[in-house]
């Protein structure tokens, strides 16, 4: 069974009015380029951090258990990490497995894709 906080927070993001609350996951080398750069502090608790620019701008984040990871929500990316930073991150996402084909089909709509016999589950 999942974590009944994880249960919550999708519940709210499907069908509340909360979708921004989507977790995104990152490799936790996602913040080695802000250690020790100077007017950034870099903060974390057993389970929590905090990456935070003086002057500007700020993120909070949880850190997975096996501390492999980061992950923070769609709407804290949106809103607070500055264009110009978001490459990087991108660079280092931690997707799931994830099918390949199907995300050609939504990147291109209306592609023709082979995906071999249609058949029941």
């Amino acid at each position: 069974m999942p974590d009944p906080y994880v249960l919550l927070l999708y519940r709210r993001v499907l069908t509340g009015p909360s979708p921004l609350l989507a977790q995104i996951s990152f490799d936790v080398a996602v913040l080695e380029r802000y250690l020790g750069r100077p007017g950034v502090t870099l903060k974390r608790s057993d389970s929590m951090g905090r990456l935070q620019k003086q002057g500007g701008w700020s993120l909070d984040f949880g850190i997975a258990p096996d501390g492999t990871a980061i992950h923070l929500s769609l709407g804290d990316l949106l809103e607070r990490l500055p264009p110009e930073e978001r490459e990087h991150w991108v660079e280092h996402v931690a997707a799931p497995p994830l099918s390949q084909t199907y995300l050609k089909a939504r990147l291109s709509p209306g592609a023709c894709i082979d995906d071999g016999e249609v058949r029941d589950w």
